[in-house]
Protein backbone atom coordinates (compact mmCIF):
# COMPACT_ATOMS: atom_id res chain seq x y z
CA UNK A 1 0.00 0.00 0.00
CA UNK A 2 2.82 2.40 0.84
CA UNK A 3 4.34 2.05 -2.61
CA UNK A 4 1.03 3.12 -4.18
CA UNK A 5 1.12 6.35 -2.18
CA UNK A 6 4.69 7.01 -3.33
CA UNK A 7 3.71 6.25 -6.95
CA UNK A 8 0.89 8.78 -6.93
CA UNK A 9 2.99 11.49 -5.28
CA UNK A 10 5.92 10.80 -7.64
CA UNK A 11 3.64 11.17 -10.67
CA UNK A 12 2.22 14.43 -9.32
CA UNK A 13 5.73 15.76 -8.61
CA UNK A 14 6.83 14.84 -12.13
CA UNK A 15 3.90 16.69 -13.69
CA UNK A 16 4.60 19.70 -11.45
CA UNK A 17 8.21 19.56 -12.63
CA UNK A 18 7.13 19.62 -16.29
CA UNK A 19 4.53 22.34 -15.66
CA UNK A 20 7.02 24.56 -13.85
CA UNK A 21 9.51 24.18 -16.69
CA UNK A 22 6.83 25.06 -19.24
CA UNK A 23 5.83 28.09 -17.13
CA UNK A 24 9.46 29.26 -16.98
CA UNK A 25 9.75 28.83 -13.23
CA UNK A 26 12.43 27.08 -11.18
CA UNK A 27 11.67 23.38 -11.50
CA UNK A 28 14.67 21.92 -9.68
CA UNK A 29 12.88 21.17 -6.40
CA UNK A 30 10.02 19.42 -8.22
CA UNK A 31 12.55 17.47 -10.26
CA UNK A 32 14.39 16.38 -7.12
CA UNK A 33 11.09 15.42 -5.49
CA UNK A 34 10.02 13.38 -8.52
CA UNK A 35 13.30 11.47 -8.63
CA UNK A 36 13.42 11.01 -4.85
CA UNK A 37 9.86 9.72 -4.73
CA UNK A 38 10.67 7.32 -7.55
CA UNK A 39 13.50 5.95 -5.42
CA UNK A 40 11.20 5.69 -2.39
CA UNK A 41 8.66 3.85 -4.56
CA UNK A 42 11.31 1.29 -5.44
CA UNK A 43 12.24 0.90 -1.76
CA UNK A 44 8.59 0.43 -0.79
CA UNK A 45 8.14 -2.16 -3.55
CA UNK A 46 11.21 -4.01 -2.28
CA UNK A 47 9.75 -3.86 1.23
CA UNK A 48 6.53 -5.45 -0.01
CA UNK A 49 8.54 -8.23 -1.59
CA UNK A 50 10.48 -8.79 1.65
CA UNK A 51 7.18 -9.10 3.56
CA UNK A 52 6.12 -11.82 1.15
CA UNK A 53 9.45 -13.61 1.59
CA UNK A 54 9.22 -13.40 5.39
CA UNK A 55 5.67 -14.77 5.22
CA UNK A 56 6.82 -17.44 2.78
CA UNK A 57 4.09 -16.40 0.36
CA UNK A 58 5.75 -18.03 -2.63
CA UNK A 59 2.57 -17.96 -4.70
CA UNK A 60 2.41 -14.15 -4.46
CA UNK A 61 6.07 -13.88 -5.34
CA UNK A 62 5.74 -16.18 -8.35
CA UNK A 63 2.60 -14.45 -9.59
CA UNK A 64 3.59 -10.82 -9.11
CA UNK A 65 7.36 -10.45 -9.29
CA UNK A 66 8.01 -11.44 -12.94
CA UNK A 67 5.49 -8.94 -14.29
CA UNK A 68 6.35 -6.26 -11.77
CA UNK A 69 10.04 -6.52 -12.60
CA UNK A 70 9.44 -5.42 -16.18
CA UNK A 71 6.97 -2.73 -15.10
CA UNK A 72 9.33 -1.34 -12.45
CA UNK A 73 12.20 -1.10 -14.95
CA UNK A 74 10.01 0.59 -17.57
CA UNK A 75 8.33 3.04 -15.19
CA UNK A 76 11.59 3.95 -13.47
CA UNK A 77 13.23 4.74 -16.82
CA UNK A 78 10.19 6.81 -17.87
CA UNK A 79 10.27 8.69 -14.56
CA UNK A 80 13.96 9.48 -14.91
CA UNK A 81 13.55 10.67 -18.51
CA UNK A 82 10.51 12.82 -17.72
CA UNK A 83 12.16 14.39 -14.70
CA UNK A 84 15.39 15.25 -16.52
CA UNK A 85 13.62 16.35 -19.71
CA UNK A 86 13.65 20.05 -18.68
CA UNK A 87 17.42 19.94 -18.23
CA UNK A 88 17.89 18.29 -21.61
CA UNK A 89 15.52 20.78 -23.26
CA UNK A 90 17.37 23.73 -21.70
CA UNK A 91 20.71 22.43 -22.94
CA UNK A 92 19.27 21.91 -26.42
CA UNK A 93 17.86 25.45 -26.38
CA UNK A 94 21.21 27.00 -25.46
CA UNK A 95 22.99 25.51 -28.48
Amino acid sequence: MLFMIFVVIAIVATFINLYMYKAGKDYTLAMAMGLSLTALTLCAEYRLLSVWVEGEDWAAIMDVVPGMERAVWFLTIVSILLNIAPILLERKGKK
